[in-house]
């Protein structure tokens, strides 16, 4: 799933691209993708955009006064065309194309999406807050206003709810998910099972570093990168997400995973839980 850090790569290099340039036609290959109706698709042909942006992990192309956003979801992509077929996209079908974007030089954009379970998102708005996840987003780590008091009150607020699920979620923290909240906490070294109200001051600095520093480090790495190379990149540079039974490039311990809500986790039980294995609880659930 693309984060902030892909997300933010993503938008610098689509405004690099589509700076100027005028919208032909929007041709919807998935209609189910299109989760807005007014203005419609066609409001959007014959406008030039203006920019690029992101909120937490939406992107929103604006053209014409009007925001193209989407969600990428947990499979969803922007590939590049040079060249566009001269045919539309046929609805249905088993394509990973979602959507097309034609531009006047018969270039564009395929947002596509892998797999059978459809997440992607398109919304077609005249202010960006009128897409609700864009509304109920947190503050974005990353942004001036994100201070040490910001993540304070917002742990506190959260009791004893564990850290993995409230570093990832979108209206408490924007921008984070499942595989750069596994990078914090090593960083961190702290459990993703640490509830959020037990941190001490030097624990709450410690997570605030870890917060900022990994995701300005992966925003550095993935700076004027195109976006066929950004996925690559992120998997070269993870240390424990998706690295279940490989060492731990810190200690050397092995990587272990356990299931998490809908996904599963990989920590460092040296790094972040004094050498003791987590309970892999949805296991033992089945076990009963």
């Amino acid at each position: 799933m693309p984060e902030l850090p892909e997300v933010q790569a993503l938008s610098a290099d689509l405004a690099r691209r589509l700076d100027g340039r005028a919208i032909v036609a929007v041709q919807l290959a998935a209609f189910s993708a299109l989760k807005t109706y007014d203005p419609p698709v066609q409001a959007l042909e014959g406008t030039f955009v203006e920019g690029v942006t992101r909120h937490g992990k939406f992107l929103d192309i604006t053209a014409g006064g009007l925001h193209l956003v989407l969600h990428l979801a947990r499979a969803g992509w922007i590939r590049w065309r040079d060249e566009v077929p001269k045919l539309p996209p046929r609805p249905g079908g088993k394509s990973p194309l979602a959507a097309r974007i034609v531009l006047d030089d018969d270039s564009g954009l395929d947002i596509t999406e892998a797999g059978t379970k459809k997440s992607l998102a398109i919304y077609i708005v005249r202010d960006p807050a009128d897409v609700p996840g864009i509304a109920r987003l947190g503050p974005d780590p990353l942004s001036d206003d994100f201070t040490l008091e910001t993540l304070a009150d917002i742990l506190d607020a959260a009791g004893r709810s564990q850290l993995k699920g409230v570093l990832r979620h979108q209206g408490t923290i924007a921008g984070i998910g499942n595989a750069y909240s596994d990078e914090i906490l090593h960083a961190a070294r702290m459990s993703p099972f640490k509830p959020a109200n037990s941190l001490d001051d030097d624990a709450l600095a410690t997570l605030y570093a870890a917060i900022r520093d990994t995701l300005s480090d992966a925003v550095a790495r993935s700076d004027g990168l195109a976006m066929s190379e950004l996925k690559g990149e992120k998997k070269s540079n993870l240390a424990v997400h998706g690295q279940a039974g490989k060492k731990c490039p810190v200690c050397g311990d092995v990587v272990r995973e356990v299931s998490f809500a809908d996904s599963s986790l990989q920590y460092c039980a040296t790094c972040q839980t004094g050498g003791k294995p987590l309970a892999d609880r949805r296991m033992s659930k089945l076990l009963k």
